[in-house]
């Protein structure tokens, strides 16, 4: 079954032989494994689609390869498709790794919104058992972010108690929701946001151009992460905020008739991405806003647009639990802002 979460153009992380702009982090863990100071626990954090669970996956791949640290080099090895043990980490068929992420749900055949406490149960087992080869047993759990409650709890006995030889690499985009117990177990690693060059340069390995002037403009917007250039180039992204730029600075009229093209653009079935993408950038722009508004002295705005961004927020959460219509959330969501922006008093 192909990866729901994989974005059009993308490469698996486990087969991605390519990673850019984070050259200090793979010579630290390149060099604290070889030294015998890794840790059974590391935390990835950073945006989403900056390379998080490629370093991951080389990584492990790195680790499998030199089981005795003493024997490693002090530089991860760039992964040897024509190695069998690299083809099975690719294949998910190692004995010594195992990739938790979202399930499939299998009476929707849909990804379920969390990672459940059944598939870190899965990862006990997996770690209780003797290794065949007397190697590590790494786990990568990808994004530690979905983990719901109970699934957290369960994680956390692990990193508790862990097994000898067994090793985490816990991705995460936004850390601070965690746990503060698991948080606490792990060693945290924090990878920024790619540069310029580093984008153009995965950008390149992916074949993605944005093309003539729009190629600058999708690298400031992107704001150092593939995913979003992926969204942005092969998803539309671009099209979408200049429609959304457009709802707010038009007129009513041409606001209306915009604001209705773009939600019928996103809440179609096959649109599930671009709509995720519109929510962020909606939520990015509100709190960009916010702050501008705060600093500059308009504290009323402000105000009224962090009151806003906390609305959108429970709204979302509750489209998402009951099913509801994305094409009215949509609607709704841009003529609240609109209306926010507006100075009070003025004729909408």
């Amino acid at each position: 079954m192909a990866d729901e979460l994989l974005l059009e153009g993308a490469v698996e992380p486990s087969r991605n032989r390519h990673l850019f702009g984070h050259g200090e982090a793979e010579a630290y863990l390149a060099q604290s494994y070889r030294g015998g100071k890794g840790h059974h626990a590391l935390l990835l954090e950073g945006a989403a689609g900056i390379g998080k669970a490629t370093l991951a996956f080389r990584f492990a791949n790195h680790v499998l390869h030199f089981p005795h640290p003493a024997d490693a080099p002090d530089h991860l090895i760039e992964p040897d498709q024509t190695s069998p043990l690299t083809r099975q980490i690719i294949a998910g068929a190692s004995h010594d790794l195992l990739h938790l992420k979202r399930p499939v749900d299998a009476k929707s055949g849909k990804l379920k919104t969390a990672i459940t406490v059944e598939e870190v149960r899965r990862a006990g087992h997996f770690l209780s058992q003797t290794s065949g080869t007397g190697n590590w047993r790494i786990v990568i759990v990808d994004a530690a972010d979905d983990l719901n409650r109970n699934a957290a709890n369960a994680i956390l006995k692990i990193l508790e108690e862990p097994p000898k030889n067994a090793m985490f690499l816990l991705i995460s985009h936004a850390p601070g929701r965690l746990l503060p117990t698991i948080r606490s177990r792990c060693l945290p690693l924090r990878l920024r946001p790619l540069a310029a060059q580093d984008l153009a340069a995965a950008l390149g390995a992916l074949g993605l151009s944005a093309g003539g002037q729009d190629e600058e403009r999708m690298a400031a917007l992107a704001n150092g992460s593939v995913a979003e250039a992926l969204k942005l180039v092969n998803y539309g992204g671009l099209e979408i905020i200049d429609a959304y730029d457009a709802v707010l600075e038009g007129t009513v009229a041409e606001a209306r008739l915009v604001m209705h093209k773009l939600a019928d653009t996103v809440a179609k079935r096959e649109n599930e991405t671009i709509f995720d993408f519109l929510l962020g950038h909606i939520d990015g722009d509100i709190k960009t806003r916010a702050r501008e508004a705060a600093f500059s002295g308009d504290l009323p705005l402000a105000e009224r647009l962090a009151g806003l961004s906390s609305r959108i927020a429970a709204d979302v959460a509750e489209a998402d639990a009951y099913n509801l219509d994305r094409r009215q959330l949509a609607l709704d969501l841009l003529s609240r802002l609109r209306t926010t922006l507006e100075p009070p008093g003025a004729d909408a």
